[in-house]
C-alpha cells in the first residue's frame, strides 16, 4: 500500500485502459474500489463506494477508484473523502479517445462490455479534472505502445 494515505481517482472514458492501469501501476500500493465490482442489481452503489474508501482510509490505506468519474460530481465526493480523512487526491486523467475506447470496448465480452452509448453518453460529460476542483495532484496518463503507461503531472 502507498505509504501516504492518498486516493487516486481514475478518471476517463469506458475501455480508456483504466483498470490495467490500475493493475499495473497502483495495485501493489492501493486498495481498489470500484462500482464495476458491485453486484449488478447492488443498490445504492454510490453510498457503498464512499463507505468503502472511508473505511480504507480510517485504517490508513491509499485507494484506487476505478469508475469513469466523468465530472466534479463523481469526483467531488472522493476529494472531500480524502481530505477529510487527512489524505490527499490525485486524479489520474486519461484524455478521451473516443474511437480507441469504442474498439477497446467492442473486443469486451459480457458485462465487461459497455453499450457503446455508453461510452458516448460519457464523453459528452467528461471533463479534465484540475488542482481548482481540490485534487493535490493531476497526472495525465496515456498508452506507451508498448504495453504499459506514461505518466506525466
Amino acid at each position: 500500500m502507498a505509504t501516504e494515505p492518498d486516493v487516486a481517482v481514475l478518471v476517463g472514458l469506458q475501455a480508456a485502459g483504466k483498470s490495467t492501469f490500475y493493475a499495473l501501476c497502483l495495485a501493489d500500493r492501493y486498495a481498489l474500489v470500484s462500482k464495476d465490482l458491485f453486484p449488478r442489481g447492488a443498490r445504492n452503489k454510490q453510498g457503498r463506494q464512499m463507505r468503502l474508501v472511508a473505511e480504507h482510509l480510517a485504517a490508513g490505506r491509499a485507494v484506487a477508484v476505478d469508475n469513469t468519474n466523468p465530472s466534479p460530481q463523481e469526483w467531488g465526493p472522493l476529494v472531500e473523502a480524502a481530505h477529510a480523512h487527512g489524505a490527499t487526491a490525485t486524479a489520474y486523467w486519461f484524455p478521451p479517445d473516443v474511437t480507441g475506447s469504442l474498439r477497446r470496448n467492442a473486443a469486451r465480452g459480457g458485462r465487461d462490455r459497455v453499450p457503446d452509448i455508453g461510452v458516448l453518453a460519457t464523453s459528452k460529460r467528461l471533463r479534465r479534472p484540475s488542482p481548482r476542483d481540490g485534487f493535490d495532484a493531476v497526472r495525465e496518463v496515456r498508452f506507451d505502445g508498448r504495453g504499459g503507461f506514461r505518466v506525466r503531472d
